[in-house]
């Protein structure tokens, strides 16, 4: 999203946390908790500073880094939750379904970050996340 247009530019689909629930199901769906507690497998609210890009195991292979920035997320780097792709997410919307859970990090479909990836790249500026619910 593009504040100074004050309109959305670009949308994707973010899967979550599963918790105690099964890794890549969409148990929660209905009702998604949210934990700050490493170990936890949930995603943490709150606004986020997009970090340094690195190398993953895990879709295209790139992550960014998360820096909680709110007591509800202050735990992020401790508990290595990071922004990456995932080849269970979708590029479509998947309504009445939920996206695939993953551990806690915010993912997007390998597209979704082949298209986010040159934006955070090439930011000169600081880019916020804001998880909520």
């Amino acid at each position: 999203m593009i504040l100074i247009k004050k309109k959305v530019t670009q949308k994707y689909l973010v899967g979550h946390g599963c918790g105690n629930n099964s890794w890549s199901s969409d148990e929660s769906k209905d009702n998604p908790t949210f934990s700050n507690e490493d170990g936890s497998h949930l995603s943490s609210l709150g606004k986020y500073r997009i970090g340094e890009r690195g190398s993953s195991e895990w879709g295209i292979n790139i992550k960014y880094l998360m820096h909680g920035l709110d007591e509800t997320n202050d735990n992020a780097l401790k508990r290595t939750i990071v922004f990456h792709s995932w080849n269970k997410m979708s590029n479509k919307e998947i309504y009445p379904n939920g996206s695939p859970e993953g551990w806690g990090c915010p993912t997007v479909s390998n597209d979704a970050l082949r298209a986010i990836d040159p934006l955070l790249k090439n930011s000169s500026k600081p880019v916020l996340m804001w998880i909520y619910n």
